[in-house]
């Protein structure tokens, strides 16, 4: 096992890592930009270091500025969290050339996964059903155009680098195609450094299922099943459950093994998570496999029982997996809200400024459990430069009736002051006959919005 970790990356998710190194037995070293070296989360570290000013450019982002510092502190490997260096294969390659253990990956799966248009063509090799579209990469609108006409339209042009919806437009006809292209390259490139584009039929109605697998260096590969993550704006979830409404046990179990003889395929180790359309059909479709934990990932720890990240550090460390697929037991239902400084009534704008109370979620629910995943409290100031997460709400109990029941109090009773919040939003969203029934899609945020005063209800 690692004697030292340093954790790469800020918020909530640092804290979430640095309190599995300590339970693991682990030093935990932090690295902050000047933005946030007054932050919560690194009272938790052992130690703490400067890296760099606000801009996550020349901080977060800054490669050689996280590897001086895990040398500087003899750290024996780097954890990544998730978004900033994740899933850069380049930076997976240089912690290993400088022998320190990248908590992820291999260097060539992120690559792989990575490039959404081999991703595509790697699992359609290895089993998985892809929904039509281009081959490959397109260079050029023209070949869009010839690309679409054959699937036929809507269609959606989407980052061959990158994801979380940028560099990713719809298109209805050849004319919109033509803007579509030019306008998602540039935003590809300002994103990801790489404008390339491929293309996919789009799928209306659709919900957004993922699979949760864990695999060791030895070739064990496991799931932990599903989760639902239809509730999305802009292509950004906001709430996610597990298990989805959509599956039945039979179909959970045939999906899962498909995916376990796909990614195990592929040699692939660490944790990491295969994302599907669902249509109205019943047909999946895979849609990207994500090489890096889920911001969502406290739902399936609370249905499992495992710890995801002490599992990554372990398969990191080359220990082999504890666990093998029939011994993984899911129990009751889990959903996950997520808290970001946001104001709903304006387009969803974030919202950063200084907390100036928090009162926690309750709930009186027998038997639910609730779980507050943040790294913020009152005082602290929510910087402009960074993604504007202050937490997530867990919801756990013996099954979706009592999950929302206990979520609709949790809800009400959560309160943070000093910054708007995405709180009274949620609530309205908790309401939806069609959320409370489990027959929603990726659409549903979209058609709240449209209805008047939808943002404001309940604030």
């Amino acid at each position: 096992m690692f004697r030292s970790v340093l954790v790469a990356n800020r918020g909530e998710i640092a804290l979430r890592v640095l309190r599995a190194c300590r339970e693991l037995g682990i030093r935990g070293v932090a690295v902050y930009s000047e933005a946030d070296r007054d932050a919560p989360w690194l009272e938790q570290a052992e130690r703490a270091l400067c890296i760099g000013p606000a801009r996550a450019e020349a901080s977060y982002l800054n490669a050689n500025a996280i590897l001086q510092a895990a040398e500087q502190c003899e750290c024996q490997a780097i954890h990544p969290g998730y978004g900033f260096l994740a899933e850069n294969a380049t930076f997976a390659a240089r912690c290993e050339q400088h022998g320190i253990a990248f908590i992820g990956p291999r260097a060539a799966s992120i690559r792989r996964m990575g490039d959404k248009a081999e991703a595509r063509r790697t699992m359609e090799r290895a089993g998985l059903p892809v929904l039509p579209g281009s081959r490959g990469r397109l260079a050029t609108a023209a070949d869009a155009r010839r690309a679409a006409e054959a699937i036929g339209y809507p269609v959606l042009l989407k980052a061959a680098a990158g994801g979380g919806g940028r560099g990713m437009r719809r298109a209805d006809d050849a004319q919109a195609l033509e803007r579509a292209f030019d306008e998602a390259a540039g935003e590809a490139h300002a994103a990801f450094a790489d404008g390339g584009l491929y293309l996919e039929k789009l799928v209306v109605p659709a919900r957004h299922i993922e699979f949760q697998i864990l695999a060791d260096a030895f070739g064990a590969t496991i799931h932990l099943g599903e989760r639902e993550c239809s509730v999305q704006r802009k292509h950004q979830k906001l709430v996610e459950e597990t298990p989805s409404p959509a599956l039945d046990a039979r179909t959970r179990d045939a999906l899962g093994r498909r995916v376990v003889r796909a990614v195990g395929s592929l040699g692939y180790r660490g944790v990491g998570t295969v994302e599907f359309l669902l249509d109205a059909a019943g047909q999946f479709a895979f849609l990207e496999m994500n090489t890096r934990l889920q911001v969502e990932h406290p739902i399936t720890e609370a249905v499992t029982g495992i710890d995801l990240v002490a599992e990554q550090i372990r398969v990191a460390a080359q220990v082999p997996l504890r666990i093998v697929q029939r011994e993984v037991v899911r129990t009751g239902h889990a959903i996950e809200f997520r808290i970001n400084a946001e104001d709903p009534q304006d387009g969803f704008r974030p919202d950063p400024g200084t907390i100036t109370s928090f009162v926690e979620a309750r709930t009186s629910v027998a038997g639910a459990r609730l779980r507050w995943d943040s790294a913020v409290r009152p005082g602290y100031r929510v910087p402009p430069h960074y993604d504007s997460l202050l937490g997530k709400l867990v919801v756990h109990a013996a099954d979706r009736p009592t999950a929302l029941a206990a979520a609709e109090q949790a809800l009400g009773t959560l309160a943070i002051g000093g910054v708007r919040t995405t709180i009274p939003f949620q609530r309205r969203l908790l309401g939806l006959p069609a959320f409370r029934d489990g027959v929603y899609d990726t659409s549903l945020v979209e058609r709240l919005l449209a209805t008047p005063g939808a943002a404001a209800a309940g604030s």
